[in-house]
């Protein structure tokens, strides 16, 4: 049944499971579904959210795209400034930081994921932290800026460093012997895709320790819920945890949403390459390519790449202009700038797609009977 937004997150609140996950491509709604729980359990109050200051207060926090945003780069190339990642003042990074001092924890998780040799600096006041790349005996290579995967890993081990906090309070059952009363209104965890700019084997780790911490909570009342665009950070999770429900996400042309209950992994439940040929199919049919078709795209490509073992998914693309349409599908299906994010793209672009599509229905034997 079709439905808005509000109406699944009502669905997940009402479900009552300990982890629920969720798979949906880009663009289908993900973050815009944990703004909506967040909005169903804790109601803004004013027009600011309610001085997002007290984890007291809170029955969900939640780990999204917004969550990054409170992190962002200080560049001034004209006056030589070192570069630094700035941390707005928030909740979580006010309590995991100042509070409680878990930058040492944070560090330690942040290096397991990126080398042991790529050291944060904490301001006094916690207000920024720069990056240096330690060389044992060799000059140390001060204030670099580090890639956006390493930058994901940052804000993630912040946010990590948060998670097992809370899981250990409320793994005390009396609410006297815990340390800090902040975490016992808390009810959900949202988590939304946190491994966008990670390669597999990272994303690989994030999800299995992350599934550990879950599992550690003992907490009946804590529960969690994970979306992602990844089927393999999809499929882990699915193994990693016995006890859960599993769903699909997606956004019709209506503009509402379903959310499909799901059995098995993402190979046995979703048929992915099937349902993105015909979505991407019935699109360019009805002549209603939009850009979020770029990113379905380059999902098909990337999962037929997988499945006949080449190890880049431009691999498959023209060899006359290979470079070419991994650049257009790269730079549509990425687009974040305000000017770039527009549904409707060009002819050439619409016809790129049909073009593309048809290459790898020819080349690669796509057929249409279900598997």
């Amino acid at each position: 049944m079709n439905k808005t937004l509000s109406a699944i997150a009502e669905q997940l609140r009402d479900a009552n499971k300990k982890v629920q996950l969720i798979y949906a491509f880009n663009g289908t709604g993900k973050t815009r579904l944990s703004r909506a729980f967040k909005e169903l359990m804790a109601p803004k109050a004013g027009g600011e959210e309610a001085q997002a200051s007290d984890l007291a207060d809170k029955r969900v926090l939640y780990y999204s795209a917004f969550t990054e945003d409170l992190f962002y780069w200080q560049n001034d190339l004209e006056r030589d400034v070192e570069p630094k990642l700035i941390i707005q003042p928030n909740a979580f990074t006010r309590w995991v930081l100042e509070e409680q001092g878990q930058d040492q924890s944070i560090t330690t998780t942040f290096q397991g994921y990126t080398s042991d040799k790529l050291m944060p600096h904490f301001s006094n006041d916690f207000s920024s932290v720069s990056f240096s790349f330690e060389r044992g005996n060799e000059q140390p290579e001060p204030h670099i800026k580090i890639s956006k995967g390493e930058e994901s890993n940052f804000i993630w081990s912040v946010f990590n460093a948060l998670l097992e906090q809370l899981i250990s309070e409320l793994n005390i059952v009396e609410t006297e012997n815990r340390s800090t009363d902040d975490f016992n209104k808390l009810e959900y965890v949202f988590i939304d895709d946190p491994v966008s700019s990670l390669d597999e084997n990272h994303l690989i780790e994030l999800a299995v320790n992350l599934a550990g911490l879950i599992k550690s909570s003992q907490s009946t009342d804590l529960k969690f819920i994970i979306t992602t665009h990844s089927p393999l950070f999809y499929n882990v999770l699915f193994n990693e945890f016995s006890n859960k429900a599993c769903y699909m996400l997606e956004r019709l042309e209506d503009g509402s949403f379903t959310l499909t209950e799901k059995s098995g992994d993402s190979n046995k439940s979703f048929s992915h390459h099937l349902h993105l040929l015909q979505t991407i199919e019935q699109a360019i049919a009805d002549q209603k390519v939009e850009r979020y078709h770029f990113t379905l795209l380059r999902n098909l490509y990337e999962k037929t790449a997988s499945f006949l073992g080449y190890p880049k998914w431009s691999e498959l693309l023209p060899n006359d202009k290979q470079l070419y349409y991994s650049r257009i599908i790269n730079f549509t299906s990425h687009s974040t700038l305000s000017n770039e994010a527009v549904a409707q793209p060009t002819p050439a672009e619409q016809a790129t797609v049909k073009l593309l599509l048809d290459h790898l229905k020819s080349k690669y034997g796509y057929s249409h009977q279900k598997s």
